[in-house]
C-alpha cells in the first residue's frame, strides 16, 4: 500500500515531538495500547495489568480514541514543545487554525473537517483512564481523560468554515509535556495509511531508538499494539509492512520463529545534491535575511555546511534552512 501523498509540500517550518503520553511513574500505561487500530466505532472496554500497576479504559459511546485521533495531541505537544524549548510560557489550553492542524498532519483541509474534528474531541475527551499504582503499602488510583475539553468555531455565513479550534490539555497529558517526556519522531509518520503501520513505528521509535537493533516476539508485538486481529491474520499484516518497507527511520524483518527484528534505516551523510532548497524557501529565507540585516548567500552557505555535517537531510529540507535562518540573531 502506498504512502500518503504530501498534502502541503509549502508547509511552514515545524518542529515535531510525541509524547510518551505517560508521566514516567506512570509505566502500566508506557506499555500497553491506549489509541485503537480500528477504523470503525471501537467499544471495547480494556484493562492491562503489569506488575503492581493496572491500567482500564473505557470508551465513550462513539467509541475509543484513534490511531488518528492521536494527530491533534502530537500537534499540541509540538507547538508546547517549540514554545518552552524557545522559553516560552506554556499552558495547558491551546488555540489554532484547522488549516495550521491539516498542515502539520497531512491532512486534506476542507469537506466535512469540522465533522471529524467534532468526532475526535469527543473521543478523546469521553475515554476514561483509570490507573492503580502500588507503592508499598499504598495504593494510588488516578481518573482522567486526555483532553479536558475540545472544540472549534465556525463562520456564521453558511459556508461551514471553520474559524479557529481550542483543545484543553488534561492535567495528566501536561506532566509528561512539562518534564519533557517527548521524542522526535519523522514527518512521514502522517503519511502512513495503515493504523498498524502507525503503531509499530511508534513502538519502533520508543523501544529501538538509536540501538543497531531491537527485537520482540510477535505476541508480545501483537499485544503492544492492540491489535485484535488473530495471530495468523497478524503475522499476514506485519509481513505485508515489511515487504511494502514504508516504515520511517526503521527496517523490520521476521524470522521463522516469529521473531520481529527493528534495525534503523543507514543513510549516507548528507552531500549538496541532497539539499536543494526549493523556491519557496528560499522567498522566505531571502525577507528573514533583510529583515534580520543577514547576506542572504552567507546565510545558505552556513546551513548548508551545518546540514552536510548531519547523519542525513532532513525530511522537510526547505522548512529545516527557514528555521534555521529563524533562529540567527538580528544583526540590526
Amino acid at each position: 500500500m502506498a504512502l500518503l501523498p504530501v498534502r502541503h509540500p509549502q508547509k511552514d517550518f515545524f518542529i515535531l515531538d510525541i509524547s510518551d503520553v505517560v508521566p514516567k511513574d506512570d509505566t502500566a500505561s508506557m506499555e500497553h495500547p491506549i489509541f485503537s487500530l480500528a477504523t470503525k466505532p471501537d467499544t471495547r472496554h480494556l484493562v492491562y495489568e503489569s506488575k503492581n500497576n493496572r491500567l482500564e479504559i473505557t470508551p465513550s459511546g462513539l467509541g475509543l480514541p484513534t490511531i488518528f485521533d492521536k494527530d491533534i495531541l502530537i500537534f499540541c505537544i509540538s507547538q508546547l514543545m517549540h514554545k518552552k524549548n524557545n522559553g516560552e510560557k506554556i499552558g495547558k489550553r491551546l488555540r489554532f487554525s484547522a488549516r495550521e492542524l491539516s498542515i502539520a498532519t497531512n491532512r486534506p483541509i476542507g469537506g466535512n473537517h469540522y465533522k471529524r474534528l467534532e468526532m475526535a474531541f469527543r473521543r478523546l475527551q469521553g475515554t476514561q483512564f483509570v490507573t492503580d499504582i502500588r507503592t508499598g503499602d499504598k495504593i494510588e488510583t488516578r481518573i482522567f481523560s486526555l483532553i479536558d475539553a475540545g472544540g472549534f468555531v465556525r463562520k456564521d455565513d453558511g459556508s461551514w468554515r471553520l474559524d479557529y479550534c481550542e483543545v484543553v490539555l488534561s492535567d495528566w497529558f501536561m506532566k509528561a509535556i512539562e518534564a519533557s517526556e517527548v521524542v522526535s519522531i519523522s514527518g512521514k509518520y502522517f503519511r502512513l495509511r495503515r493504523p498498524l503501520e502507525r503503531r509499530i513505528y511508534e513502538i519502533a521509535r520508543k523501544h529501538c531508538g538509536k540501538q543497531n537493533k531491537w527485537q520482540i516476539g510477535l505476541k508480545n508485538l501483537k499485544n503492544k499494539t492492540g491489535s485484535n486481529a488473530p495471530v495468523k491474520r497478524f503475522r499476514f499484516n506485519v509481513k505485508q509492512i515489511i515487504e511494502e518497507d514504508n516504515t520511517p527511520d526503521y527496517r523490520l524483518e521476521i524470522t521463522e520463529g516469529d521473531l520481529v527484528i527493528v534495525r534503523p534505516r543507514r543513510k549516507p551523510k548528507a552531500d549538496k545534491s541532497d539539499l536543494a532548497i526549493p523556491e519557496w524557501a528560499e522567498d522566505k529565507a531571502r525577507e528573514i535575511a533583510i529583515e534580520k540585516g543577514w547576506d542572504y548567500y552567507a546565510l545558505e552557505r552556513e546551513w548548508q555546511d551545518f546540514a552536510k555535517t548531519q547523519e542525513s537531510p532532513p525530511d522537510n529540507i526547505g522548512g529545516a534552512f527557514v528555521g534555521f535562518c529563524k533562529k540567527k540573531e538580528s544583526l540590526r
